[in-house]
């Protein structure tokens, strides 16, 4: 519902006389050191219901991920709860992916026996292997995974760096009733069954050693990639050993090399080692992408002594270490707001994975990281947040990016399995670069190289910009957007996504204008790049409505896709929004798909995050921009389960509503995200949704790519973020807090001590410990609402306290008034033929 400027004034009156009664309070909440945080880290929000996390045993940013795989249609991350069975237990997985499933290679099985001790009498095929688990028995807590198969084997483990341990515990008699002699198989396949031509396995009839490896396909990329991996055994004497081919094996034979087959189903084969007796049996396999000699060496560096309580002690520490500078008062606060604050800090740090000595295709002393699915998604939140928790770890990403440059020719945008992922929009790994750096992190990093890896991306056309850099750049140049239909001999990609693409990359240019600007001496680039930044507007069609249906409001101004000829087509702006229902909208890479990607009209109207002020302006003013961004929300236009709607919860600061931001923040948390296994709208995509949770309710949230943090009241009484560089801690503290939230509109706020108006902050709040006092209210008040207060923008800020909005009639007035200006004025600059193009 819109909030009139003159309600807004009037209440301003009344609240103001409360925030001069509060303003001397303090708040005398503390926070409780002792607490553990891991206490409040559940792994399995998100294993169902498309969650796809993964839930299992891993370190932060860890290589091994070793977990229980289900035969789920949603099992990008290897196990899921939704009822499905499990197939195996394998050490490579990633965390929130859509599309394929990626990694899961070489899964271990256990049988505590073969019917009729034959081992022909054991399922080897992962489809006939299938079995059920013990719902109630699911343990997942940092560092380790637990369950119990319907056999009741109990399978436990936990990891190191390089390194799965699994300990399998099996009952006195198998499924017969007779002895056990456990067999434990491994299998060359993957949780996508992509595995290619010429697997190859080898057992030690001597010491039950088992190495191999396949090539496989990665899940949303170009390509293939070759895994390695070396189990050992300890725990129960050997009893025999061999390989398996479909559902075959034989003790006779010790190596095998299996086809992929021709029916499009890669064949089961493997190896597997049978032992004399029940009890517990431990199996270290090591991984690598180098070679099975490698992934040997990493398993036996790193668990010489099948330690497992000492492995998983170690993990859990460095857990620990890795979460705890983020503290927070308990005070009123449940069990469920602290596990849904600190699983989803946890889930930030499970991707993108450190591959560092295990790159095989060039050699460097750079770090190197991969599973970046995608900076699409990782750029807005997922990043920033590790800008503030581990800048350390943040610094060795950057400088693995700008050495994929250094080697490949372009930063990816997508990075997976040693392999090329596929381009969803802009050049975005160029915002992550621009926001590492204007917060200050420079560990290590070549801010040249990088400078000249986002310049590469602006201005040279890769050849396949399906999977680097940006395409249809000779249109971008000369015509100052991406044309529908556009003619590019020069790359090839999907020609799909015009709108999308011209609005990402005029945010990529103005993050490269921001970079080269601190970085000096660039200033032709500058000017350059501030310029192509504003190429967004070249898309805006003045005239262009919208609306649900018959009887709702009618919305002008929005975007269009445009021709080479600067005319412009159609695309409804409610296609591929949240509640488009026309089972023809194809909206993701698909060479049919819309000009817009995975998002409608609607909410890219809104991605200008460089210059809200003048995009408000062509909304008409701060009331319709609150207004059609209301509308955005409370009609479910938007989904807050995909990334592009992050921001448009707190675009509302840009208008100088911050309370309205507060307020939404609290609609989506707890309805959309809450802490049980089905708890996430969607795909966690890495981590983004859980930085999106953490950051909501930090009450900081960041314009990634800027050196900017909208202020909301966080969701506790008091904040602690301790800075890993500085060891400095800044501290935010609500006055008035309730856990009942009714309080969530700041009246008035200090900064280390002095009054401060402005609804934003930057990062050396958290680097230099600054301390934020909030005091809270039930009403909106008129803190951080005037010109002054606002977000840094481009643009220039118009028309603030003057709009008094107050129905749709006047808003498309308005709108008209401001675009017709603004497209003036663009008129001049193209000859006279933009504006006779707007109106057509």
């Amino acid at each position: 519902m819109a909030f009139s400027c003159r309600n807004f004034l009037a209440l301003t009156l009344v609240v103001s006389s409360a925030v001069a009664q509060n303003s001397t309070n303090s708040t005398n909440s503390t926070i409780d050191a002792n607490y553990d945080v891991l206490t409040y880290v559940d792994q399995l929000i998100g294993s169902s219901n498309g969650g796809n996390v993964f839930p299992g045993a891993t370190l932060p940013f860890g290589m091994a991920k070793a977990v229980a795989d289900t035969n789920s249609g949603s099992n990008q991350g290897g196990f899921t709860t939704d009822g499905s069975q499990i197939t195996g237990f394998s050490s490579m997985h990633d965390s929130g992916t859509g599309g394929s499933p990626s990694l899961g290679n070489f899964a271990l099985f256990p049988y505590s026996g073969c019917v009729g001790d034959d081992v022909d009498g054991c399922a080897y095929p992962k489809i006939t292997r299938a079995t059920s688990y013990v719902n109630s028995s699911v343990v997942a807590t940092p560092g380790y995974f637990s369950v119990q198969l319907a056999s009741g084997i109990i399978a436990d483990m936990t990891v190191t760096q390089h390194t799965s341990l699994f300990r399998f515990q099996f009952p006195a008699t198998d499924a017969s009733g007779n002895a056990s002699s456990p067999l434990i198989l491994v299998d060359l396949t993957d949780l996508s069954n992509s595995r290619q031509d010429n697997g190859s396995v080898s057992v030690d009839s001597a010491s039950g050693r088992i190495t191999g490896n396949a090539r496989f396909l990665p899940s949303f990329g170009s390509g293939t990639y070759i895994s390695y991996f070396c189990a050992d055994f300890s725990g129960a004497p050997l009893r025999d050993n061999g390989i398996f081919v479909d559902s075959r094996a034989s003790t006779d034979v010790k190596d095998l090399m299996i086809s992929r087959s021709i029916n499009g189903y890669p064949l089961p084969g493997g190896a597997f080692n049978r032992f004399e007796k029940a009890g517990t049996i431990l199996a270290r396999v090591g991984v690598s992408l180098i070679s099975s000699e490698q992934a040997c060496s990493n398993a036996e560096s790193e668990i010489p002594d099948y330690d497992f309580d000492g492995v998983h002690r170690a993990a859990v520490s460095l857990w620990r270490k890795k979460i705890s500078p983020i503290k927070v008062s308990t005070a009123g606060i449940t069990t469920d707001t602290l596990t849904n604050f600190y699983s989803g800090i946890y889930r930030t740090m499970v991707n993108p994975q450190d591959y560092t000595g295990e790159n095989p295709l060039w050699e460097s002393d750079e770090p190197y990281f991969d599973s970046f699915y995608c900076i699409w998604d990782l750029f807005r939140s997922q990043m920033p947040f590790m800008t503030i928790l581990d800048p350390a770890s943040t610094a060795r990403m950057i400088r693995s990016l700008i050495d994929t440059y250094r080697h490949e020719g372009w930063l990816p945008d997508c990075r997976m399995s040693l392999s090329k992922g596929f381009t969803q929009g802009g050049s975005n790994a160029d915002n992550v670069l621009g926001d590492t750096y204007l917060k200050g992190i420079s560990d290590g990093i070549n801010w040249d190289d990088g400078y000249d890896a986002v310049v590469q991306d602006a201005e040279v056309e890769p050849y396949d910009w399906c999977c680097e850099g940006r395409g249809g750049l000779d249109s971008w140049k000369a015509l100052g957007y991406i044309p529908v239909q556009d003619f590019d001999y020069k790359g090839h990609g999907t020609m799909t996504r015009s709108i999308s693409r011209t609005l990402e990359y005029s945010y990529n240019d103005f993050v490269i204008s921001q970079l080269g600007s601190g970085l000096g001496g660039r200033e032709g680039d500058v000017e350059k790049y501030t310029a192509r930044s504003g190429n967004w507007k070249n898309l805006f069609k003045a005239n262009q409505t919208s609306s649900i249906n018959a009887s709702s409001p009618v919305f002008e101004g929005f975007f269009q896709p445009r021709y080479l000829n600067r005319t412009f087509g159609f695309q409804d702006p409610l296609k591929c929004s949240n509640i488009d229902t026309n089972p023809n909208s194809v909206c993701s890479l698909q060479n049919n798909a819309a000009e817009t990607f995975e998002s409608s009209i609607w909410e890219y109207s809104f991605f200008v995050p460089h210059d809200q002020a003048t995009l408000i302006t062509l909304f008409g003013g701060p009331a319709a921009f609150v207004e059609r961004l209301d509308y955005l929300h409370d009609n479910k236009i938007t989904y807050i389960g995909n990334e592009p709607a992050f921001l448009t919860v707190f675009q509302y600061h840009y208008a100088g509503r911050p309370a309205l931001s507060a307020k939404r923040s609290h609609y989506y948390i707890p309805a959309y995200f809450q802490p049980t296994e089905g708890g996430l709208p969607g795909n966690d995509d890495s981590g983004a949704m859980g930085s999106f949770v953490a950051f909501s309710m930090m009450g900081l949230f960041p314009n990634p790519g800027q050196d900017v943090y909208l202020i909301t009241p966080p969701y506790f009484e008091s904040v602690e973020i301790t800075s890993p560089p500085t060891n400095k801690t800044a501290k935010i503290k609500n006055v008035n807090f309730d856990a009942t939230y009714k309080n969530i509109f700041i009246q008035s706020a200090t900064l280390d001590g002095k009054p401060y108006t402005k609804n934003w902050i930057d990062h050396s709040f958290f680097t230099e410990g600054k301390e934020l006092v909030l005091t809270l209210g039930s009403v909106e008040s008129s803190w951080g609402t005037q010109v002054a207060d606002l977000p840094p923008s481009l643009g220039n800020y118009e028309g603030f306290g003057n709009f008094t909005g107050g129905g749709n009639s006047t808003m498309k007035r308005a709108v008209r008034f401001a675009a017709a200006n603004m497209l003036n004025e663009m008129d001049k600059k193209t000859g006279g033929a933009y504006w006779a193009n707007a109106e057509g």
